[in-house]
């Protein structure tokens, strides 16, 4: 057959847009010469992310439902015959085999666009709760790729295929990067590290917490590499100006912040989640309490369970983050255990299972 073509679609947040851009890496693996077209919402973050991978990126006016009265709201139903027209448009025109959503607002109008002309689609889940974009495409998808069991209650079962998230290759050998790690943040390599992550737009709740006990921490011999998100970025820079803490917006290498890590704290979502088990290090998961059926928790405590991380939730943190950062700190055996157990639940090929499942959908 003719090199294949792919259209992938995720984004407004890391979440959606780096399991895409592991699959679309995935299938360049498998078809070096295969054209590869991402599909996005034009003010959103995969416009910068993707093309910051090497692909090429085209942008729809869509935008999500806002939870109170605006202007967007009013707009929404313009904005989506907008990009369903367009979407038709770049589906038309590009001739992809398959398109692949991951998430998030543009993959709808896309996908929509792609059943309509007889495309073959697929869907990637990341949450153990579904979001309501893929739970709108499912029915017209030909399969549904999930990374948690139960995935019935929100999709046709004869779809679903169990493949785990897809995780960017470079993180798979992240401890052989140390050294590299080191010379880039410019570490002491005398001192623990640690890596503060609150998502790819930030986290509110964990930005003040680390504000509130900074100099405490430092207090405790360590250094802090804390991406605050950009949303946050300016509120919080100044912290940066302090010894032995670098403040950043967004970490452009996350194999290296990896790397460098001795302990995280992070938010725990699906992505994060898949993340951090394929790194193997120690970890307090900090759920974000703010979402649908607090499925975050659920990601926590799904490691959690089997010994291979921490939790503390937001109402905690007052009064049980010193406590149990120091006790885990202090314990290098226990920090060995956790990132032990964390890297056995690690599904290290689902981006290969996702690409086989693509693949039995070419003509």
């Amino acid at each position: 057959m003719a090199d294949p073509k792919f259209i992938l679609s995720g984004g407004g947040t890391g979440g959606h847009i780096y399991p895409a851009i592991a699959i679309a890496d995935g299938l360049k693996r498998r078809f070096p010469d295969s054209e590869i077209l991402f599909v996005g919402a034009s003010d959103k973050m995969e416009m910068q992310k993707v093309p910051q991978a090497g692909y090429n990126i085209k942008g729809l006016w869509i935008a999500g439902i806002q939870r109170k009265l605006t202007l967007d709201n009013a707009m929404l139903p313009l904005k989506m015959m907008s990009s369903l027209w367009k979407s038709r448009g770049i589906v038309k025109s590009f001739r992809p085999d398959v398109v692949i959503g991951t998430g998030g607002f543009a993959s709808g109008p896309l996908l929509k666009a792609a059943s309509s002309f007889g495309i073959p689609t697929v869907i990637q889940e990341q949450n153990s709760y579904a979001g309501i974009t893929n739970k709108w495409l499912s029915k017209n998808a030909d399969k549904i790729c999930v990374a948690y069991d139960g995935m019935e209650r929100f999709f046709p079962a004869s779809k679903l295929v169990f493949t785990g998230n897809p995780v960017r290759q470079d993180l798979i050998h992240t401890e052989d990067n140390r050294t590299e790690a080191i010379k880039k943040y410019g570490l002491d390599p005398e001192k623990k590290t640690l890596l503060v992550l609150g998502g790819s737009l930030g986290s509110m709740r964990i930005n003040q917490l680390i504000a509130k006990e900074l100099m405490w921490m430092l207090a405790q011999n360590v250094q802090v590499i804390w991406q605050c998100g950009k949303f946050y970025f300016e509120e919080y820079r100044h912290y940066g100006d302090t010894d032995n803490v670098q403040v950043l917006s967004f970490i452009d290498r996350m194999d290296l912040a990896y790397a460098a890590a001795d302990v995280v704290i992070s938010r725990s979502g699906a992505s994060s989640v898949s993340e951090l088990c394929i790194v193997g290090k120690p970890v307090i998961f900090i759920p974000s309490p703010n979402v649908a059926e607090d499925h975050q928790t659920k990601n926590a405590k799904s490691i959690v369970d089997k010994d291979g991380a921490l939790m503390l939730k937001e109402v905690q943190l007052d009064t049980q983050f010193q406590p149990v950062f120091e006790d885990l700190l202090r314990n290098e055996d226990k920090q060995r255990r956790l990132g032990e157990n964390m890297k056995k639940l690690a599904k290290v090929n689902a981006t290969n299972y996702i690409v086989e499942e693509i693949i039995k959908l070419l003509k």
